[in-house]
C-alpha cells in the first residue's frame, strides 16, 4: 500500500515582508493614492499607515455638497447644480459663507482607541480636515460645481492667478456652443458681419452688458475663492502649488510658489462687503468673433475673451514684448480641448482696451 503524500506547510515567517518595504516607498505609492477620503481609509490598516499617512505631499480634496447655517440636510438645498441656487446672487452667498462648512465621510481609525484621522466633517472645515497632513505641496480641491449660472447652451469659463491679490485672469464665453453649423444653415452668422470688428450689433442688443456680467461675475467668484484658502496656506507652509476647480470646469484658481509666498508675506485686502479678497484696478483686454469653428466638430458663437490684469503689470499697451508673450502664453494654455483652440484664434483677433475700478 503506497504511503499517502503529506502536504507540509510552509515555515513560518519570523517577520511580515511588507515591512520590509522602506517608508520611503510606502510614501510613494501614499502619494499616488492623492484622494483625502481614500487616504483617511488607508490610515486606518495599521500603526505603521497611520504614522505616514499624514506625510503625503499630494492630496487631492472633493467636495460633494455644503451644508446650512441652520443645519437643513435637505439634498435639494445642499446641492450646488440644483436650480435654486444657481441663480447668480444666492449661489455666491452660498459660497460665501458655507464653502468653509464642506462634508466629507465619516473616516474612523481603529488603531488609536477609535480616534478619527478625519473628524466628521459635517462639523469641520477643509481647513482643519488638512491640519492632520503636516507635509502636503501639491493640493488640489473640487467644488461640486461652478460658481456662475448661465443659461443652457451658453459657455462660461475661467481661470486666474493670484498671490496676495489678483495676477492674472482669462475669461472664455460663447453664447451658444454646438456642433458646426453647416454651410447655409439660417444661424450661420452672415461672413459680413466677421470683418475682424465688433459690430455695431453687439453694442444694442445686449452683447456688450453680457459681458461686463460675466467679468465681474468671474472675478467675484475667483475673489471669493482666494479669500476662502487662507487658512489652509496658514497651516501649511510646506505648500508649492495649490488649485481650487469644479466639477463642472467652469473656474480654476491656482496659485504656485512665488504666489504662495506673496500671500503669506502681503497683507490680504479684503472686500468691504463680503467674505472675498478685493480685486484691484485692472486693464481689460476683450476680443470677439460672432463665430468660431472649433477641433472635434464644435462650432461658438458671439465667442469672447477676456484677459484681466491688474493695472500696471504690464497689461497696457506699453507692455514689454517678453511680457506680451508671458500674457499671450497664460491666455493660450489656460483651458484645454477645443477651448484652447478658441482661446488661440481670438488672440489673434482686434483687441479693445477697457479699464474697471477695483471693487
Amino acid at each position: 500500500m503506497q504511503s499517502k503524500s503529506r502536504i507540509h506547510a510552509d515555515p513560518p515567517l519570523d517577520q511580515d515582508q511588507f515591512d520590509q518595504i522602506p517608508d520611503s516607498l510606502v510614501l510613494l505609492i501614499l502619494n499616488k493614492v492623492t484622494d483625502v477620503r481614500v487616504l483617511g481609509r488607508c490610515s486606518a490598516v495599521s500603526k505603521r499607515f497611520n504614522a505616514l499617512v499624514p506625510l503625503v505631499h499630494d492630496v487631492y480634496m472633493k467636495i460633494d455638497r455644503v451644508v446650512t447655517v441652520d443645519g437643513d440636510a435637505s439634498d435639494e438645498s445642499l446641492n450646488f447644480s440644483s436650480p435654486k441656487v444657481r441663480n447668480l446672487f444666492s449661489h455666491l452667498l452660498k459660497l460665501v459663507l458655507l464653502t468653509i462648512f464642506k462634508p466629507f465621510n465619516h473616516l474612523r481609525n481603529p488603531v488609536n482607541g477609535n480616534k478619527p484621522l478625519l473628524p466628521q466633517l459635517s462639523h469641520h472645515s477643509p481647513s482643519q480636515v488638512l491640519k492632520n497632513f503636516s507635509h502636503v505641496r501639491n493640493l488640489l480641491i473640487e467644488l461640486p460645481a461652478g460658481d456662475v449660472g448661465t443659461e443652457e447652451g451658453v459657455l462660461l469659463k475661467w481661470r486666474a492667478e493670484f498671490g496676495s491679490t489678483l495676477q492674472n485672469c482669462v475669461i472664455l464665453g460663447g453664447t451658444r456652443i454646438d456642433r458646426k453649423l453647416k454651410q447655409g444653415d439660417q444661424d450661420q452668422p452672415p461672413s459680413s458681419e466677421d470683418n475682424g470688428s465688433i459690430p455695431e450689433s453687439f453694442y444694442t442688443n445686449g452683447g456688450l452688458k453680457l459681458r461686463v456680467v460675466w467679468t465681474i461675475s468671474s472675478l467675484i467668484a475667483a475673489s471669493t475663492r482666494h479669500y476662502l484658502l487662507q487658512p489652509i496656506i496658514k497651516d501649511h507652509p510646506t505648500l508649492t502649488s495649490l488649485v481650487l476647480t469644479d466639477a463642472d470646469g467652469q473656474g480654476t484658481l491656482s496659485m504656485g510658489m512665488e504666489q504662495l509666498r506673496e500671500f503669506r508675506e502681503k497683507p490680504l485686502a479684503a472686500a468691504a462687503s463680503a467674505n472675498r479678497t478685493q480685486v484691484p484696478a485692472s486693464n481689460m483686454k476683450l476680443r470677439y468673433a460672432p463665430y468660431l469653428e472649433l477641433p472635434e466638430g464644435m462650432g461658438m458663437q458671439g465667442a469672447t475673451l477676456v484677459a484681466i490684469r491688474p493695472s500696471g503689470e504690464g497689461s497696457s499697451g506699453g507692455s514689454t514684448g517678453s511680457s506680451r508673450k508671458e500674457a499671450d502664453a497664460f491666455l493660450t494654455s489656460a483651458f484645454d480641448g477645443p477651448f484652447r483652440a478658441a482661446a488661440k484664434l481670438l488672440v489673434k483677433r482686434r483687441t479693445y482696451l477697457l479699464e474697471m475700478n477695483g471693487f
